[in-house]
């Protein structure tokens, strides 16, 4: 028995047959898997524009394997297009959208496996969330990377160069004929940017989740093996749709990404030095599957787990087609698992191909040390991710460590921003200098809402040659090309009381990475008097999308998830 079968069996289902016959179904069909081809296709977004000519090879194999493919189609956001206005705001809301459409049309139209193509940022997250809820066989395999561009004299560039350029361009670092030789060229092709952006750093995760095939974070998109990459999963997912009902069932969502998925996850981010966003994906990945993980888990898992591989942002030289070309994630995985003796740092795990995790790494190799380092040579002994806690972050606060330019320990004093473009404005018109902690805020979840990406703030502090000197800190969140010491997620948000928004400027503010430790330093009197007078700012808003989510929406140290507690 097929789960279609609910709507295509039987003399009752005559009119859902009707229906299906008007889409050119033919009688030999109902006999066959329904597959879902969840496509993110968007002509807006580089790494998506081209998704609609990956779905008909998908969709081509997927008939030829003896299946009935249905595409349908969710929505998608470009950060970078979004970035420093207020389209950011519907940025991390459209997760909760598509993860809501996918759990829609599986479940409204049964469908008995679905194959998933996403690429960039909230996508990957809210397809995966969705697939979780939908419980059946899925494989995901996204559209690819973006080559790395090159200026004109050679230099490898990606989208955190354009950024950092504007910055460097307000500095008089640059001339106007640079800056647009660095727009012209830091996105030469298709594909999710080229760098360990968010997109890149959750197609990455996929692999250590098991639910993609290997290859999926790093074979470049628009290439003939991208294309082998396609047909093999969509072969896949047929296999899957056609085993008998408990063979079948072993490769539902939920028994492949278990607890032991999102904790190797984590460990390959470590490993990796991933986007500090990827932090907030997985928490409500975590979460939809219902594993007992918590953010504090992180520091455990980054402890025991050696930063081997850096990738731009964190070195601008080095982007994903490089790491492809080293051995991939595979090797990558290979050799972290090393450092936990004979039982490894990663958990074994089934994998949607079939096989365990530890059998798919066990011939993996590093094919070039200058790139994916060996564990008996890191970058940091110590993972690339590292959550902060302290009297200015109770519930915690993200920092990506990999990114960091200057030092480990840093204090300063604080020059406060109520929004992301009143930051913006300060850091240009000069009122931000060596030795401050830029603090911005009400750009929370709630506050925001919407919880908008930093990037403009932090390349223009990079740009204008702070980026050793300057930390930044914010309820907000990161772009994945952020670097430098930003710190994000900060827990509670300003629009829930939290201490980031009783800040003065002045104030001292104390960063440790390796103690883990983010603090004002106020005594508890001067807290308490602050708190006493203390009314959060609640921006006025118009969307009525927005209202709802702000009314719904956990703070950051939750994964940002929607409440259903009060259903």
């Amino acid at each position: 028995m097929m789960r279609s079968d609910e709507v295509k069996k039987g003399h009752n289902r005559a009119p859902h047959r009707s229906l299906l016959r008007a889409t050119g179904l033919q009688d030999e069909d109902f006999d066959k898997p329904f597959i879902g081809v969840a496509n993110s296709f968007i002509e807006v977004i580089p790494g998506h524009f081209f998704l609609d000519k990956v779905s008909d090879i998908i969709k081509d194999e997927i008939k030829k394997a003896g299946c009935v493919p249905f595409e349908f189609n969710t929505i998608g956001v470009d950060d970078g297009i979004a970035m420093g206005h207020d389209g950011m705001l519907f940025s991390l809301p459209s997760r909760e959208i598509i993860a809501n459409s996918i759990e829609t049309v599986m479940n409204a139209h049964k469908f008995d496996a679905m194959i998933a193509i996403p690429n960039c940022d909230k996508i990957v997250p809210g397809m995966i969330m969705g697939a979780i809820r939908v419980d059946v066989p899925t494989v995901f395999v996204s559209g690819g990377p973006m080559a790395k561009g090159y200026t004109q004299d050679g230099t490898p560039i990606d989208l955190a160069t354009a950024f950092e350029a504007v910055g460097k361009y307000e500095a008089g670092e640059i001339t106007e004929e640079e800056l647009t030789d660095i727009e012209c060229n830091a996105c030469p092709s298709g594909g999710s940017c080229s760098g360990m952006f968010t997109a890149n750093s959750m197609n990455t995760l996929m692999e250590a989740m098991g639910i993609a095939l290997p290859g999926n974070g790093t074979i470049l998109a628009l290439t003939k093996e991208r294309e082998n990459l396609y047909r093999n999963a969509a072969r896949r997912v047929c296999e899957i749709a056609k085993m008998e009902m408990a063979e079948k069932a072993k490769y539902n969502m939920t028994n492949i990404l278990n607890e032991n998925a999102v904790r190797n996850a984590f460990a390959v981010d470590m490993a990796m030095g991933g986007s500090s966003n990827t932090v907030l994906h997985m928490l409500a990945i975590a979460r939809e599957t219902k594993a007992n993980f918590n953010l504090e888990d992180i520091n455990t898992i980054s402890k025991n787990v050696s930063h081997i591989a850096k990738i731009s942002p964190s070195l601008t030289t080095v982007h994903m087609q490089d790491i492809d070309k080293a051995g991939g994630v595979n090797a990558v995985m290979h050799e972290m698992d090393k450092r936990g003796g004979e039982d490894g740092v990663l958990i074994d795990n089934l994998m949607i191909t079939g096989e365990t995790l530890k059998e798919r790494i066990a011939t993996a190799k590093i094919k070039d040390t200058n790139i994916i380092h060996t564990i008996d040579n890191p970058y940091s002994e110590v993972g690339g991710l590292a959550i902060l806690y302290g009297n200015l972050a109770q519930e915690g606060a993200v920092i990506k460590t990999a990114g960091i330019t200057g030092d480990r320990v840093f204090t300063g004093t604080a020059v406060c921003f109520n929004s992301q473009d009143e930051a913006i404005a300060g850091i240009i018109d000069g009122k931000v200098t060596h030795g401050n902690v830029v603090v911005i805020r009400y750009e929370g979840p709630k506050g925001g809402p919407g919880m908008q990406e930093m990037l403009a703030p932090t390349s223009l502090i990079m740009g204008m040659g702070m980026g050793d000197t300057v930390a930044l800190i914010t309820d907000g969140r990161f772009s994945g090309a952020t670097r430098g010491a930003s710190i994000g997620h900060v827990s509670p948000e300003a629009a829930e009381g939290g201490m980031i928004g009783l800040l003065e400027d002045g104030d001292s503010i104390h960063i440790d990475v390796d103690e883990y430790i983010l603090s004002v330093d106020l005594s508890d009197e001067e807290i308490a008097k602050r708190k006493a007078n203390f009314t959060p700012i609640k921006k006025e808003i118009k969307s009525s999308w927005l209202k709802q989510y702000r009314a719904l929406v956990t703070n950051a140290s939750n994964g940002a998830m929607l409440r259903t507690d009060m259903f």
